[in-house]
C-alpha cells in the first residue's frame, strides 16, 4: 500500500525535465534551475531524460551530471519515445516528495518552481498551471483552448490548461501513475485521475528562447487523437448517439421518398436517385468513422496485451546511491 506523504511531510523534490534537440537552450535550462532549486533550501534533483536527441543535448546533460552529481542526473533513452514516455522514464528515478515536470525550452521559467512547492505544501495532491499572456502564435492559442475544451468534456476533469507541462505532483501520485500498464497515456490527466485535491496556479510564459516548437499542426492533431483515445470511451459513446440520430433521419427519409413517390409516381423516384446517392454516401462515411475509431480502440488493446515496455533507459548519469 502507497504511503500517503502529509502536508508537512514534503522535504525533498524532483525536477522531471525530457529534453529532445535542445542543445541551443540545454545549458541556461540547466544554470537556471539548478540556482532556483539551490535557493529554496530543501533537498532536490533535477532529472533531464534525453528522448533520443539527435543533437548534442545528451553530451551537455552528461557533462552537467559529472559537474554536479547527486543534483543532476541525466537519463539517457535509446530511441525517441515521445514526451510523455521520457517523464514517465524520470518518474520511475526519482525520490523526492514531491515530483515536478518541466519543459526544456524556457517558456516555462524555472523561476516559478518555488510556486508550485507552496501550492503542494497546502496540501494538493496535484497542481497545475495556466499560463499568463501567453508569447505562441494566435493559431496555437486557438487550438490549444479547443484542445483544452474538448479535453474537459471528454475526461470530465476540469483544468484550463493541459498543454503546460509545467505541474507538480505528490509521490503518491506518481506511484500511482507508475503502476499503470499503457502503452500510450496522458500524464496531467492520468495524475488527476488519482489525486483527492488540485489546484491551478498563474504561472509567467516566454518566448521560445531558440528553434521551433516540436509539435507541428499533424503532432497536434495526432496528440489531441492520442489523449482522447487512451484516455476516454467519449469518442464511442458520441459515435453511438451519433449513428442513432442518423437511422432515426434515414427512418424519416425513407417514408418520405415513398409517400412522395406514391403521389408524383415513378418518374420523381427516378429523378430523385443522386439524391438518394448523396445520402447513402453520407451513412456509409458514418460507417467507416466508426470502423476507424474501433479499430484505433482495438489496436491500443493489442498493445497493451503486449506489455512491450514504452521506454527503455540506456544509462543513467550522476545518481548517488541512496
Amino acid at each position: 500500500m502507497n504511503k500517503i506523504v502529509r502536508v508537512d511531510d514534503i522535504n525533498s523534490f524532483s525536477v522531471v525535465i525530457p529534453v529532445y534537440n535542445e542543445e541551443g537552450c540545454l545549458e541556461e535550462l540547466i544554470q537556471r534551475t539548478l540556482k532556483v532549486c539551490r535557493e529554496v533550501g530543501m533537498k532536490f534533483e533535477i532529472l533531464l531524460v534525453d528522448d533520443g536527441s539527435k543533437d548534442n543535448s545528451a553530451t551537455i546533460m552528461s557533462n552537467a551530471s559529472a559537474a554536479n552529481p547527486g543534483e543532476i542526473i541525466s537519463v539517457i533513452l535509446n530511441r525517441n519515445y515521445g514526451q510523455h514516455a521520457a517523464i514517465m522514464a524520470g518518474f520511475s528515478l526519482v525520490s523526492g516528495d514531491l515530483i515536478i515536470t518541466l519543459d526544456a525550452d524556457l517558456q516555462n521559467p524555472p523561476e516559478e518552481i518555488p510556486k508550485l512547492i507552496a501550492a503542494a505544501k497546502e496540501g494538493n495532491d496535484v497542481v497545475g498551471t495556466v499560463r499568463q499572456k501567453r508569447k505562441d502564435t494566435f493559431f496555437r492559442r486557438f487550438a490549444s483552448m479547443i484542445i483544452n475544451k474538448i479535453t474537459q468534456k471528454a475526461t470530465g476533469v476540469n483544468m484550463r490548461d493541459y498543454g503546460c507541462m509545467l505541474r507538480a505532483y505528490r509521490r503518491h501520485i506518481v506511484e500511482a501513475m507508475l503502476q499503470c500498464r499503457e502503452t500510450s497515456t496522458f500524464i496531467p490527466v492520468l495524475g488527476n485521475s488519482f489525486a483527492r485535491k488540485t489546484c491551478e496556479i498563474p504561472v509567467a510564459h516566454c518566448e521560445r528562447a531558440v528553434g521551433e516548437s516540436k509539435y507541428s499542426l499533424m503532432k497536434l492533431i495526432n496528440l489531441q487523437f492520442n489523449l482522447i483515445t487512451c484516455m476516454t470511451t467519449a469518442p464511442l459513446r458520441l459515435l453511438f448517439y451519433l449513428g442513432g440520430v442518423s437511422a432515426i433521419f434515414g427512418f424519416i427519409l425513407s417514408v418520405t421518398m415513398i409517400i412522395l413517390r406514391l403521389i408524383y409516381g415513378a418518374d420523381w423516384g427516378a429523378q430523385g436517385l443522386f439524391s438518394l446517392f448523396s445520402i447513402a454516401f453520407i451513412f456509409i462515411g458514418f460507417l467507416l468513422i466508426g470502423m476507424g475509431l474501433q479499430g484505433e480502440y482495438i489496436g491500443r488493446i493489442y498493445n497493451d496485451v503486449r506489455q512491450r515496455p514504452p521506454y527503455f533507459i540506456e544509462k543513467v548519469i550522476g545518481q548517488k546511491d541512496n
